[in-house]
């Protein structure tokens, strides 16, 4: 999201890190969530009334958002507040330490707000209880309306002290939003924030929408649609709402996905009757052919660094994964397991790749190392696929739809997320059923 939206008009560190005691294993998903005890901002009694904001409830729905936040982690265990053995003006200031560490609380979160002259400041504290000090202390200035936004970036500040992994609080999740029966979908473009909140629809429904793609660099989208039964590449901005069409590609097979630097597409669509992988600049149009085989490849992704891409292809009899370099030399074959591999998305952090597996009519979310090894399945279900992953490379995204009856009943779909350890599966709450998930990247950033 653009700063100006944001509206931050102070940014600052009033104390640093220093050495604590807290360890978070982040590789072991959630069998040891850290105790951490989130006060209730503090209201400050300076604080004026805001006609659209209950200025009153603030601290307590601020906090509310990062325990929230830090629960679906599955990496912390915030405590309940009525065990709670100070105020939270008085916590703010200098916790008692040891009457924290009574409750078992390992971190402790403080802070305060003041909604003035049409502004709201916000302050907040991470104490190590075990070490008895403060470990990072920030303040934000914005408009009282960005109030959740601040909520979701104390929590990746948080979060980033104390796993040493970037946060991916502050994001939005764009994906197709379902609804009607089975045979008769209507399918608009929604997007809505990563937990949830604020779900606004981007498209009237009137056109069949498929698999959008946020561009890794800003809050831009690229998504398929079909006009008049022509499948079409759209580019959308969601801040300003402005589309534009990138081009009409009869017998496209998939979506196409940004470049690293989000000055390119790359896709797969069928030309001459075979489908393979293309590349366009979005500022000169310029289309350039990447693969030319005789079999079918599909759902090309690049690699972080936009030198290689990894594609799913049919040229060893079997759907598997292959990954190349970005001009489609040196193509190497990296899946060998049993089953048919499908759909593979680069890491944002370059070191893995997840993918959907069929297997004996079952469907498998899994991530791999980039060669092809240590392949590890996460998920099992009847129908699921399109894993998305969050900016930080630590939680997948995905979709997955129930069995239907012979008329239809009792179809839907719904978006899922898990930790690339494999634990902490739990459903994403959307307004209608949802499919073809994508994460947005950092919108403070």
């Amino acid at each position: 999201m653009k700063k100006i939206l944001l509206a931050l008009f102070a940014y600052f560190i009033l104390s640093n890190s220093s050495y604590a005691l807290i360890e978070v294993d982040i590789t072991r998903g959630n069998l040891d969530p850290l105790p951490i005890a989130v006060s209730p901002l503090h209201v400050d009694t300076k604080s004026e009334q805001d006609d659209n904001i209950k200025v009153k409830e603030l601290g307590n729905d601020i906090s509310a958002i990062i325990e929230k936040n830090f629960r679906n982690t599955g990496l912390f265990n915030p405590l309940k507040k009525d065990a709670f053995v100070q105020k939270p003006d008085i916590a703010h200031l200098k916790p008692r330490f040891e009457d924290w560490r009574l409750i078992k609380a390992q971190a402790l979160v403080t802070g305060k707000l003041l909604v003035k002259d049409g502004k709201l400041k916000v302050e907040f504290r991470l104490w190590d209880l075990t070490a008895a000090q403060e470990m990072t202390a920030l303040a934000f200035t914005t408009t009282p309306s960005n109030w959740r936004r601040v909520a979701h970036i104390i929590s990746d500040k948080i979060y980033e002290r104390l796993t040493g992994e970037e946060g991916y609080f502050d994001t939005r999740i764009i994906y197709v939003s379902e609804t009607g029966l089975k045979s008769e979908r209507i399918k608009k473009l929604a997007i809505m924030d990563q937990d949830g909140a604020n779900t606004k629809y981007l498209t009237l429904g009137n056109e069949l929408v498929l698999t959008p793609r946020f561009n890794p660099t800003n809050q831009m989208v690229t998504y398929l649609s079909y006009f008049r039964n022509m499948p079409r590449v759209y580019l959308l901005d969601i801040e300003t709402g402005v589309q534009e069409v990138v081009g009409n590609f009869p017998g496209m097979t998939f979506a196409p996905r940004f470049s690293p630097d989000g000055k390119k597409i790359i896709m797969s669509f069928a030309k001459d009757g075979n489908s393979d992988i293309y590349t366009m600049d979005l500022e000169t149009r310029v289309v350039e052919r990447i693969t030319n085989h005789s079999s079918i490849d599909t759902s090309p992704s690049f690699s972080p660094d936009g030198k290689y891409i990894v594609f799913n292809s049919d040229r060893s009899g079997l759907q598997q994964i292959y990954v190349m370099r970005s001009d489609g030399s040196n193509v190497k074959r990296i899946t060998f397991g049993k089953g048919i591999y499908g759909t593979p998305v680069w890491s944002p952090r370059g070191d893995l790749i997840a993918f959907t597996k069929v297997r004996k009519g079952r469907f498998f979310i899994g991530v791999m190392r980039v060669d092809g090894t240590g392949e590890r399945l996460l998920t099992e279900n009847f129908y699921q696929e399109a894993p998305s992953w969050s900016p930080n490379g630590r939680v997948l995204v995905f979709y997955r739809e129930t069995k239907a009856g012979s008329k239809g009943e009792g179809f839907s779909a719904s978006l899922w997320s898990i930790d690339i350890t494999g634990y902490n599966e739990r459903k994403l709450k959307t307004k209608t059923d949802a499919s073809d998930p994508s994460w947005s990247s950092l919108l403070s950033k």
